[in-house]
């Protein structure tokens, strides 16, 4: 049997008929192929869409339940890390809006923690009434929907592909660890547990939408209204949180580095405009002098451990260098690569010299490398490959995931959880409410340290800082006449010199610690505390 030749050009196109296209199907003697229009379908087609769907289902449920933890951390709020010193911070400028004043002890210094975002958060407490930790929980609810809205902000303007954002969620929050890292400014979930509240996490995911409109303004030739404006985020950004800001001029420059096409004359002009008034900002902000933070050197030795077990820290992030190399091989100024750069040679200087504190640059190396994971998987092509990354990415983040397992510490008390995840999870400081019911704000307690990172969270200074204040001139004194007080062979003269000179009007001490003995005529007993703890008032 011939087969008619339906290519011929002198032949009219036609369609055949349904019951042509079935005998034609059933037929082992036609050679011809079906119109694609009426191509039956690969039978393997329903297979990869339901197996995409099954996985984008996981990824938004990971995501979902990575936001409900979140938001069950905020309502907990663990006590731990620097809380005290962000809500003295608030408190601070609750009582005195133009001269708060030390954050920590009564002396009438600046401080870098006075920032925009902060003298907002006063702000709120001043209208509302709240207590300093109920407006950080706000803050935090405000700062969460900001840095997973930021992701996507940015994440967008580098893949259309809409799985990338969700992936670039679970990236930047679980592929750390095994060891914790727990640091203001880092974006892993076992931190974020505990600084969800911060100003250096409003930095963060600030940063992100910062990002995302400079490469939009970039494209497009925005207006002059519009560099202005990002000239004013870029001085929030660095007066709210001054590491956190380092990170975000990387991402920028970086942006600025990979535009395309080149920025013409009139947007350099915009660009410039805006810097300077976002300088001019910064160069006028009352509460504190940001160009004198370059003066002072005393950070280095508490930012030591930034470097240590760095390998094991950063290994599950060692994926997302691969994925770097790739976009660098396709793109020499590809953004990513290029933050990728600054933040490696910034850190790695550090470790170098001796700065030990540029290690605070670290996010500036590990979210590109993060962020080009998640858009490899969204992006990859060919279905092998897509899958082959998924899967090594998704045993990088259930394991990140276990070693992230601390968070579950904070919200879930108790035999609730494993033996190992509890043993991993910092206890959750018990907070000194019982002395504010005899000490007012304003007023000066003797105390040691550990005490000294939680009274001045409730508007009570200290006579020593718990946390080092770079802005304090006599804060080695104050340490020091601290340890004198408490020490069992300084004389009743000097412990009561000490008292008066600091003005001193409480005495907070473990039992069996040193200083006034505690049947002293200068000292009353007012009240006990947890765990053997006493107050006493000074009436001598």
């Amino acid at each position: 049997m011939n087969t008619p030749k339906i290519d011929d050009a002198s032949a009219p196109p036609t369609m055949p008929s349904p019951s042509a296209v079935g005998w034609r199907q059933r037929s082992h003697d036609v050679t011809t192929p079906l119109p694609a229009t009426v191509r039956p379908p690969s039978e393997s087609e329903p297979v990869r869409r339901r197996t995409d769907a099954a996985g984008r289902t996981v990824v938004y449920t990971a995501v979902l339940l990575l936001t409900l933890l979140l938001l069950l951390l905020i309502q907990r709020l663990p006590w731990n890390g620097d809380l005290g010193l962000h809500a003295a911070t608030i408190e601070r400028l609750r009582a005195d809006l133009i001269h708060p004043g030390s954050p920590q002890v009564d002396a009438d210094t600046d401080s870098p923690y006075y920032s925009p975002w902060t003298v907002l958060l006063a702000l709120v407490a001043k209208a509302t009434g709240a207590t300093a930790f109920t407006v950080l929980r706000i803050a935090a609810l405000i700062t969460l929907p900001l840095l997973l809205t930021g992701i996507r902000h940015f994440t967008r303007t580098l893949s259309t592909r809409r799985l990338a954002p969700p992936l670039a969620v679970l990236c930047l929050l679980l592929l750390w660890g095994p060891p914790l890292f727990a640091w203001s400014g880092f974006l892993e979930l076992g931190s974020l547990a505990l600084v969800i509240s911060y100003p250096s996490t409003f930095v963060v995911a600030l940063s992100f939408h910062f990002w995302a409109l400079l490469t939009k303004a970039l494209r497009t030739a925005a207006s002059w209204k519009a560099f202005l404006g990002l000239g004013l985020m870029w001085a929030v950004i660095m007066l709210s949180h001054q590491f956190s800001g380092v990170v975000a001029t990387f991402g920028a420059l970086a942006v600025l580095l990979a535009a395309r096409p080149w920025p013409a004359k009139e947007t350099w002009l915009k660009l410039g405009s805006g810097i300077v008034l976002g300088v001019a900002v910064i160069a006028v902000w009352p509460y504190y002098s940001f160009f004198s933070l370059f003066a002072f050197d005393g950070l280095e030795e508490i930012h030591h451990a930034l470097y240590s077990d760095m390998p094991a820290r950063l290994g599950l992030a060692l994926l997302g260098v691969v994925a770097l190399l790739f976009r660098w091989r396709r793109d020499k100024r590809d953004p990513l690569v290029i933050l990728f750069a600054l933040g490696t040679l910034m850190v790695t200087a550090g470790g170098l010299t001796g700065h030990w504190s540029w290690g605070r640059a670290l996010p500036a190396a590990i979210i590109p490398a993060q962020l080009a994971i998640a858009l490899a998987i969204a992006e990859a092509g060919n279905r092998f490959v897509r899958n082959a990354l998924a899967a090594v990415t998704g045993a990088a983040l259930l394991f990140g995931a276990w070693t992230q397992s601390t968070a579950l510490g904070y919200v879930f008390v108790g035999e609730a959880l494993p033996q190992a995840v509890r043993e991993k999870t910092w206890p959750s400081w018990q907070g000194p409410e019982w002395v504010t019911r005899a000490v007012k704000r304003g007023e000066t307690v003797m105390t040691t340290y550990r005490s000294g990172l939680m009274l001045p969270g409730y508007g009570i200074y200290t006579v020593a800082p718990g946390f080092d204040d770079i802005f304090l001139p006599d804060q080695k004194e104050r340490h020091a006449a601290v340890e004198r007080f408490f020490a069992r062979d300084t004389s009743r003269k000097d412990q009561l010199d000490i008292l008066h000179r600091y003005n001193a009007k409480w005495v907070l001490r473990w039992d069996p610690e040193g200083g006034l003995p505690s049947k002293d005529p200068a000292l009353r007993l007012v009240d006990f505390g947890p765990d053997g703890q006493a107050l006493y008032k000074v009436v001598g």
